[in-house]
C-alpha cells in the first residue's frame, strides 16, 4: 500500500469537487492514518475536530472519498471517520487577530431568547450567553430548513470564506434563532477563543442610542468591529432608524473587510424590507439569502417525537401524526401543543393517545376549524390577486386567473384536511390530478421564487388570523 494514498486521494478530490467545497471541507483535514490489511484491503482513519464536521463529511463525502481511495489503491478501502481527541495532532485553529479576550453581554431577548454572547474564553466557557441547547444536533432537519441548515454548516466549518453575509428569512417560530445559535455553538467548540456576539436587532438599536447620547462611538466600534462572528436576529427592526442603519453599515463593512462572518435573520427577504437604506439591503443580498419554510408533515412529526423524547415522555407515532396534521404553522406552535398534551397527561394520570391529544387541544382545534376552510381560502386568495371568487371554480383559463386558482389549491391542501378529490370538487368539479399538478407546481416554485414565497407567507398568515 502506497504511503501517500491519502495525499493522492485528496488530489483526486480536488480535481472532482468544486473549489469551494474542497477548500471548505477536505483541504483543512489532518492527514489520515492508513492501515494496510494486505489482500483484504486497507482502513483509512480520518480524525476530525468536532461533531458537526464529522456528521457532515460522513453524510456528504464519505462515499466519494472511499471510492477515490479504492480506485487509487486497487483494492477495497474502508473509511473510518472519528472525533479527534485533545492530544491528537491536527491542524491548529486560525488564531484570532484581535488580541486579548473580553466579555460582551446584553439584556435578555424580549421573547425569551438569549440576547447576547460573551467573547468566548476557553477558561470561562460557562459564562457564554449562547444557548448551548440550540445546536445542530438538536435541530430537526427537513425540506423546510434544508438549504438554510446546509449553508449554516458551511459557515460554521469555514467562517469568513463563503456565504458572507448569510441572510436567513422566514416567519415566526420556524427555527431561525435556533440555527444561528447552532453556528455560534459549533464555532465556539472548534475555536474557543473566537469572538462571537449574538443579539436581537433591538439591542443594537439600544447600544447606538446609548453611545450617541454619551458621544462614545469608539466604544461602539470596539464592541462590534472586533468580532469574528456576528449573529443578529430580526434586522427588520432597523426600519426607519437612520442613525442605527448608519452604524450597522459601518460595522458591516468593517467586519467583512477583515473576513469576519455576519449572519442575519429577518421576517422577509432583503428586497422586501421597508424603510431600510438601499445600500444596506444590497449588502444583505450580496452573500447568500435562504428561506426557512413552515415544516412539512413528516418534519412536524419528527419534531414532536424528538421533543417528547427530550421531555422523557415518548409520544406514540399515531399521536404525533394527529398533532402534526392539525398544527401546521410553525415549530413554536408545535412545542406549545406538545406541552399541553404532556401537562394534560400528567394531571389526568392518563397515557398519551389520540383521544387524550384531541381533548388537550380542543380549543386549538375548534379555532382552526372555524378559521380555515376552502371557501375562506378562495375568498382570501381572490381578494389578494384582485379576481372574482367565482373565478376560483369557473372554467376560465387565462394566466391571471389560473395562477391564483393553483395557489388557492396549494394552500387548501396545506391548510385543510380535505383530500385531493374533495378540493377538486370545491374548485368547480376539477379532477384530483389537476389539484395534484397545482400543488406540486406551486410547491416547487416556492423553493426558488422569493416573491411567490413572500406572497404565500402573507396569505397563510392572513388565514391563520
Amino acid at each position: 500500500m502506497r504511503a501517500d494514498l491519502w495525499q493522492r486521494g485528496c488530489e483526486r478530490l480536488a480535481a472532482e469537487l468544486p473549489d469551494q467545497q474542497f477548500n471548505t471541507w477536505i483541504r483543512p483535514l489532518p492527514d489520515a492514518e492508513v492501515a494496510d490489511l494486505g489482500d483484504a484491503g486497507a482502513t483509512v482513519t480520518l480524525r476530525v475536530p468536532n461533531r458537526f464536521k464529522l456528521d457532515w463529511i460522513r453524510t456528504q463525502y464519505a462515499g466519494r472519498i472511499e471510492t477515490a481511495l479504492t480506485e487509487i489503491a486497487g483494492k477495497p478501502v474502508r473509511l473510518d471517520i472519528t472525533l479527534a481527541t485533545r492530544d491528537t495532532p491536527s491542524k491548529p485553529p486560525v488564531p484570532s487577530p484581535q488580541g486579548p479576550r473580553e466579555e460582551i453581554s446584553a439584556p435578555a431577548h424580549r421573547n425569551g431568547h438569549p440576547a447576547a454572547t460573551q467573547l468566548a474564553s476557553a477558561t470561562l466557557p460557562s459564562r457564554s450567553r449562547l444557548n448551548p441547547a440550540l445546536s445542530f444536533d438538536t435541530l430537526v432537519p427537513g425540506r423546510a430548513n434544508q438549504m438554510a441548515r446546509t449553508a449554516a454548516l458551511h459557515v460554521a466549518g469555514a467562517p469568513g470564506q463563503m456565504y458572507n453575509p448569510l441572510f436567513i428569512y422566514g416567519g415566526v417560530g420556524l427555527g431561525k434563532t435556533h440555527l444561528i445559535h447552532a453556528v455560534g455553538n459549533a464555532l465556539l467548540a472548534d475555536r474557543p477563543d473566537a469572538r462571537i456576539l449574538y443579539l436581537h436587532a433591538e439591542q443594537f438599536i439600544t447600544d447606538v442610542v446609548k453611545n450617541y447620547q454619551r458621544k462614545t462611538f469608539d466604544e461602539l466600534k470596539a464592541k462590534y468591529h472586533s468580532l469574528d462572528l456576528l449573529l443578529i436576529d430580526d434586522v427588520q427592526f432597523f426600519a426607519g432608524k437612520e442613525r442605527t442603519q448608519e452604524e450597522f453599515f459601518n460595522a458591516f463593512e468593517a467586519l467583512l473587510a477583515k473576513r469576519a462572518h455576519i449572519i442575519m435573520t429577518s421576517d422577509t427577504y432583503p428586497k422586501g424590507l421597508v424603510d431600510i437604506d438601499e445600500r444596506l439591503t444590497s449588502r444583505f443580498d450580496a452573500g447568500l439569502t435562504v428561506a426557512i419554510e413552515p415544516p412539512e408533515l413528516e418534519m412536524r412529526v419528527a419534531i414532536l417525537m424528538k421533543k417528547a423524547d427530550q421531555e422523557a415522555t415518548p409520544m406514540p407515532e399515531d399521536v404525533a401524526f394527529f398533532v402534526a396534521k392539525n398544527v401546521r404553522a410553525n415549530v413554536r406552535e408545535l412545542e406549545g401543543a406538545l406541552r399541553k398534551i404532556l401537562a394534560y397527561s400528567r394531571f389526568s394520570h392518563k397515557e398519551i393517545n389520540i383521544g387524550l391529544a384531541r381533548e388537550a387541544l380542543k380549543d386549538l382545534l375548534s379555532i382552526q376549524n372555524r378559521q380555515v376552510g376552502v371557501e375562506n381560502i378562495q375568498k382570501t386568495v381572490a381578494d389578494f390577486y384582485k379576481i372574482k371568487v367565482a373565478d376560483m371554480y369557473s372554467k376560465k383559463r387565462p394566466a391571471s386567473i389560473a395562477r391564483p386558482r393553483q395557489i388557492a389549491m396549494y394552500i387548501a391542501k396545506e391548510m385543510t384536511q380535505k383530500s385531493l378529490p374533495e378540493i377538486g370538487e370545491l374548485f368547480g368539479g376539477r379532477d384530483h390530478t389537476t389539484v395534484l399538478h397545482a400543488v406540486r407546481k406551486i410547491s416547487a416554485e416556492r423553493q426558488k421564487n422569493t416573491e411567490l414565497n413572500q406572497q404565500l407567507h402573507v396569505l397563510e398568515q392572513t388565514l391563520k388570523g
